[in-house]
């Protein structure tokens, strides 16, 4: 069944890979060559693909980090997932700038302004470094920006509380550069509800929510159904005259019943849609155990806020998760684990519907081991030459499915 299950062989300049048993042969030879051999050569592979392929990473919390703390990441940095060198190294060509708000200021109010504060922050980073960063609002501003050997900054907005209830907002957030919306985050917006909060208040989307889809097609805006309840999904689906991404969940079959990642049915729906499930690196999003662990902690921390009347972010209640974490470390998955999640969203959907939209930078301390940053692509690339992804498909995961949906949706929205 697929790629995880079958024998596979991958042809690549005139060699003959038969990834089974831990060995390589060439064509031709009959001869077996050591195991450490054999990981040379996948390693050599790996290194290459990352750096020649359009690496596409639909989720990265650069913004939301940097606005708490700045850090120059022209260079390399001591915090965090993400910065200039560690990008390169790992092949890295467009890390998607989520413009995150949380769900607090939906009830303080405030989340346009932020959401503006960190537009501004992204555009500081090509100003300040024009040779290195560059702002992208199309699949062609990326390719360019590969040609011209600079990273290019495309923007997400994880949450669409900053659109208020002005549909006018939606044209201003695209002129800004905004390419996608997450509709919604923590708590049910007036776009629609979330699979985090119990309170179900739209049943999915909301009257105004659905007004929002269909204007999110009309100007080209990426739809993300990342955080949506499965109602808002299955109603998003039935609205929607282009495809949709999510740009960072997970598959529910790896982490029981959760409803913050897709289900099997959800991610086949996605894919006759023509839409990419993007797979996130966070290990509560990978493993049982680590969402077990990972729901543990935040339960704890949630409590103490409770108890101490604390808004999230609060300096205490972050001491106090910090503290929590080195008395009780947090169960880790392995970059394996994403493969997983990459192999079942592959037999489910097709190799032409999945990506990676990893968190970096949002999930903090819990990326897999052998997968803890922006430098580290390469060695996922290396896993899935082991599973028999040919270069071709693996090109495709990296970041051609993406750009593919991110032109349709532009292409969709000239013809309305």
């Amino acid at each position: 069944m697929g790629y995880l299950r079958d024998i596979r062989t991958r042809q690549t300049g005139g060699l003959a890979l038969l990834v089974m048993t831990g060995m390589l042969l060439a064509t031709g030879c009959t001869q077996q060559r050591p195991a450490w051999e054999l990981q040379e050569d996948l390693q050599a592979q790996a290194d290459r693909l990352a750096q020649e392929s359009i690496i596409v990473d639909t989720h990265i919390d650069v913004p939301y980090r940097m606005q708490e703390e700045r850090e120059d990441i022209s260079q390399p940095t001591d915090g965090g997932d993400f910065d200039y060198p560690r990008a390169v190294q790992g092949g890295l060509n467009a890390p998607f700038m989520s413009i995150y708000t949380p769900a607090d200021l939906q009830e303080t109010g405030g989340s346009k302004e932020l959401a503006d504060s960190l537009i501004d922050l992204v555009e500081g980073f090509e100003q300040e470094w024009p040779e290195k960063f560059s702002m992208a609002r199309s699949p062609q501003d990326v390719h360019d920006d590969f040609e011209a050997g600079l990273i290019s900054l495309p923007m997400g907005m994880e949450n669409g509380a900053p659109i208020g209830d002005d549909l006018a907002n939606l044209e201003y957030f695209r002129d800004r550069g905004i390419s996608y919306i997450t509709l919604t985050h923590g708590k049910s917006n007036q776009i629609s509800d979330s699979s985090y909060d119990e309170d179900r208040v739209w049943q999915g989307l909301s009257p105004f929510g659905r007004q929002v889809v269909e204007e999110m097609n009309r100007l080209g805006i990426m739809i993300d159904i990342s955080h949506v309840t499965d109602e808002a999904f299955d109603q998003v689906l039935d609205l929607t005259r282009a495809p949709v991404i999510a740009s960072h969940s997970s598959c529910r079959s790896f982490t029981g019943d959760w409803e913050r990642n897709m289900s099997d049915a959800m991610i086949r729906r996605l894919g006759e849609n023509g839409g990419v499930i993007h797979i996130n690196f966070g290990s509560g999003f990978l493993t049982q155990e680590a969402w077990e662990s990972s729901q543990a902690m935040w339960d704890a921390v949630g409590e103490y806020r409770e108890e101490h009347n604390l808004a999230a972010g609060d300096e205490a209640a972050e001491a106090f998760a910090e503290s929590y974490r080195k008395e009780n470390p947090q169960v880790l998955a392995d970059v394996t684990d994403v493969v997983d999640h990459i192999d079942h969203a592959v037999e489910l959907a097709g190799v032409d519907h999945v990506g990676i939209g990893s968190d970096f930078d949002g999930v903090g301390p819990s990326t897999p081991t052998g997968l803890k940053d922006v430098s580290y692509y390469p060695n996922l690339v290396r896993h899935l030459l082991e599973r028999g992804y040919s270069d071709d498909d693996i090109r495709k995961i990296l970041g051609e499915n993406t750009l593919r949906v991110w032109a349709e949706v532009k292409r969709v929205a000239a013809d309305l």
